[in-house]
């Protein structure tokens, strides 16, 4: 005796299941997780009963900055995880369903903030959003083509259409530090001195090291570097140095234009393409042949923000002396 078929309304109902299963599973892991409200209560170092709170945020860089303001009161989760690009990034599944069981998602002004947002606001409406990066001043993006002109020429009010790469000055990273703080605050007034005292600590820390990154940058003021992405603007402009892209508006340069750029690049005796996985190295590797270049990979997105501008200025040092 043959196995029945099934009929049209069990069919439906199986594929049905199969659809939202995956997004049903992902939403039962994000109510389990550690630091979701179910797991309960502890009581913090100053004495008050808190849980740890859930924060999302976009990028690696947020992460460390909310681990130093938030000690123990938070658990954060990132959504454009490493070698991934904030250009192309859409949400998984997983990442939506994990976003329900959360308290605060921290926005730092890239690129697929604009696309998304709405959707989670729609998607998620009792999920508090806010701006870790609101008023610090963007750098205009250079609208010329690789005329080695500096790739941020001009400023642009915050929230325009700017040069989104802020955290890569460590004085906006303070800044975003405090933004960071007032958000918790708001979330949970209990840890406001907690908060204020992690961000307080984390901006000694930044101060430190935008003296030290000028010290390991001393002398070379003035002086330009080739990157493929143009991620290192402000970096550039806090150091007196300016970055020079291959790569303009998302486009990469016509026959003319690259032309160009390698015999500038050559007259000014530039010794270094700087460029970032989440990007092709194929045209920058190209140029570094051009020019007699070396081909540095450098991440923007790292989330062991200290240690990795130390190593971009090191970089910088050793290529532009």
């Amino acid at each position: 005796m043959g196995v029945p078929t099934p009929n049209p309304i069990t069919r439906a109902r199986r594929r049905l299941h199969a659809r939202y299963l995956p997004w049903l599973s992902a939403a039962l892991l994000a109510t389990q997780a550690p630091g979701h409200a179910a797991a309960g209560f502890e009581t913090s170092a100053d004495g008050a009963e808190a849980r740890p709170w859930r924060v999302f945020v976009s990028i690696l860089p947020q992460k460390h900055f909310v681990e130093r303001v938030g000690g123990e009161r938070v658990i954060v989760e990132v959504l454009v995880g490493p070698g991934r690009s904030p250009a192309t990034y859409e949400p998984t599944p997983r990442q939506m369903a994990r976003l329900a069981a959360a308290d605060l998602l921290l926005t730092a002004g890239v690129p697929f903030e604009a696309v998304w947002l709405p959707r989670l606001r729609r998607a998620h409406p009792g999920l508090t959003i806010r701006d870790s990066t609101a008023g610090i001043a963007r750098l205009a993006m250079d609208a010329r083509h690789h005329d080695l002109a500096p790739a941020v020429a001009g400023k642009e009010p915050d929230g325009g259409r700017g040069d989104p790469h802020v955290w890569t000055d460590p004085r906006n990273a303070s800044a975003m530090a405090k933004q960071i703080a007032a958000a918790l605050a708001d979330l949970d007034p209990a840890g406001a001195l907690r908060y204020q005292a992690g961000a307080a600590s984390f901006g000694q820390a930044m101060t430190a090291l935008d003296a030290e990154l000028r010290e390991i940058l001393v002398g070379l003021a003035g002086r330009r570097f080739l990157v493929f992405h143009p991620s290192w603007g402000y970096f550039a402009a806090a150091y007196g140095l300016e970055q020079v892209a291959i790569e303009v508006g998302g486009k990469e340069p016509g026959a003319r234009a690259l032309s160009g750029l390698i015999e500038t690049a050559r007259a000014e005796q530039i010794r270094a393409v700087f460029v970032q996985a989440q990007f092709s190295r194929a045209l920058a590797e190209r140029v570094a042949a051009e020019v007699g270049a070396a081909v540095i990979t450098v991440d923007p997105l790292a989330e062991d923000y200290a240690a990795n501008l130390r190593r971009v200025a090191a970089a910088l040092a050793e290529a532009l002396r």
